[in-house]
């Protein structure tokens, strides 16, 4: 068969990290090939249901993020239970005015039906059903790609989004994928009842009479549906709970005697496992292809969206010769970091769900029993750190500023200070008489250079690569910005293309070397014309 080239970059999987990496990469400009594997979508099932606020605004980037926040349940409180008492509830930070709600849930089914629309739309898109790839070879000036049944496809480069079952992709990259498999299993069911009370807010309940030693999770979703999660044993058999009326009685237990439907049901077991590369030459391993984690915290889909924006930017930089390829390394650098912290959270959050040693185990019953009296022992309750952004504060493409160290991993449900590292807060901007749109609109448009008042800069840095300079009075008449940023006189603030600060800087002649740094560029210093250095 021939060998056919009209794309520059080939995503492989089409599931909602692969969609959302093709929409940004075309909102780059990069031509993208979009391949599945499957003949066409899979819309059963609830799965990955819970989109966290800065997952909605990268949707957002691309036109589909309003819709999904409208279509899906809004929640703002996490409820945790211990037996029929509760310990404690908490309310997630906002910092600034976001647009987006914390959380919403929708089912990962109706989210690719609205990805999936926005491809349609989007002439930069070629996505092809049935187009399993069987092969991946590699030479100094692309990808190619063996598909089973079609001629061989070339592209510059590739981002593997196979998914949970990704095992190929990585065998044939050569790519280990280290961790473990817990023994314990959970039982998913979709339920569809009148659950009044229950529709704004997450509950998590530790050895409930109805599943005793053992956990449940609650989530609302759209159209009066319920996700309801079962922690059961190793050896549960959902066939044989369905056929004995088991099951029902595990549903009534929860929810009385009202009338309900079960929509779906699934039993699975969580994995812990991390790819040891996430960049092997011209291809990039996205999501649930490079790593898995336990869904308590939300942690999946999520960081796989902040892998999609993390690939899409650098690869578009290379792509339009605004960046060398050297700044693809850091995109290993950045997720890897990234999936090594979510594993970190969420197999602590296991080792408390499921004690793994007789210490555990009672270190977890003395803390639960604690917990009912006393609140200085309920931030030992682990029932799930809550996804968020991963901070780059340790990236090579991040300028430390000694005036805003990072403090390490804030409180559950808060974020750190605006600093290096730090993804920007989503807050309006305005200009004199008029709104313009949010703060992270603007820094997505390129390299952001944002100066605080008593700075008068006209940078002078050698890169094609789009550099936009703003003065922060002009867009923030209202200061809600300044406030946000804790912003302090003669600041330069300069922010990535994907909303992270790449800098915090005092002095005008640091921000070139700044900016070649947030690019993996060389960093010598350049003069800036007009400052006297």
């Amino acid at each position: 068969m021939t060998t056919t080239t009209d794309r520059r970059v080939a995503v492989i999987g089409n599931g909602p990290v692969g969609q959302t990496t093709a929409l940004l990469l075309a909102r780059w400009g990069v031509p993208v090939l979009l391949l599945a594997g499957r003949a066409e979508r899979d819309l059963v099932g609830s799965k990955a249901i819970c989109q966290q606020r800065d997952v909605l605004d990268v949707w957002e980037a691309v036109g589909a993020g309003r819709r999904i926040a409208a279509e899906g349940v809004t929640w703002t409180t996490a409820r945790t239970f211990h037996r029929d008492r509760e310990l404690f509830a908490y309310s997630m930070a906002d910092p600034g005015r976001s647009a987006f709600p914390p959380f919403v849930n929708v089912s990962q089914a109706r989210t690719e039906e609205i990805l999936d629309e926005r491809i349609a739309a989007e002439p930069l898109i070629d996505v092809r059903w049935g187009h399993r790839v069987t092969g991946i070879a590699q030479d100094g000036d692309g990808v190619t790609l063996a598909v089973e049944g079609h001629a061989d496809l070339r592209a510059d480069y590739a981002v593997a989004c196979a998914g949970a079952r990704g095992e190929d992709i990585r065998r044939m990259l050569g790519v280990g994928f280290g961790g473990h498999s817990f023994d314990d299993r959970f039982l998913i069911c979709d339920i569809r009842a009148d659950l009044p009370g229950w529709a704004q807010e997450r509950r998590f309940y530790f050895d409930p009479e109805w599943n005793p030693g053992r956990q449940v999770l609650i989530h609302p979703c759209p159209g009066s549906t319920f996700r309801i999660d079962w922690q059961v044993p190793g050896d549960y058999d959902l066939a044989a709970e369905e056929a004995s009326g088991a099951l029902d009685e595990r549903i009534r237990a929860i929810i009385g005697d009202q009338p309900y439907e079960i929509v779906w049901k699934s039993v699975y077991r969580f994995h812990s496992r991390v790819a040891d590369r996430m960049r092997v030459g011209r291809v990039l391993l996205a999501g649930d292809c490079a790593h898995l984690v336990s869904p308590f915290g939300a942690r999946g889909l999520n960081s796989g969206v902040g892998d999609a924006e993390n690939a899409a930017w650098k690869l578009a930089f290379v792509l339009h010769g605004w960046a060398g390829k050297e700044l693809l390394e850091s995109y290993h650098d950045e997720r890897h970091a990234a999936a090594l912290e979510n594993i970190a959270v969420t197999t602590a959050t296991m080792d408390f769900l499921v004690p793994q040693t007789a210490e555990q185990h009672r270190r977890r019953c003395e803390v639960l029993e604690a917990a009912a009296t006393d609140p200085a022992m309920r931030a030992q309750v682990d029932s799930g750190r809550l996804a968020e952004p991963f901070w780059y504060v340790e990236s090579p493409l991040t300028t430390p500023a000694e005036s805003r160290p990072f403090a390490g991993r804030p409180p559950r449900g808060e974020v750190p200070p605006a600093g290096p590292g730090i993804l920007v807060p989503d807050v309006p901007v305005s200009v004199t008489g008029s709104a313009c749109g949010r703060f992270r609109e603007l820094a997505r448009d390129g390299v952001l250079l944002l100066t605080v008042d008593g700075v008068d800069l006209e940078p002078s840095v050698d890169t094609a690569a789009p550099v936009r300079l703003l003065r922060l009075s002009e867009i923030d008449v209202t200061g809600v910005l300044a406030e946000a940023l804790a912003a302090r006189p003669g600041e330069i603030w300069v922010i990535r293309p994907d909303a992270h600060v790449a800098a915090v800087l005092t002095d005008p002649a640091q921000v070139p070397a700044a900016v070649n740094r947030a690019l993996a560029r060389p960093v010598a210093e350049r003069i800036l014309p007009g400052t006297g250095t």
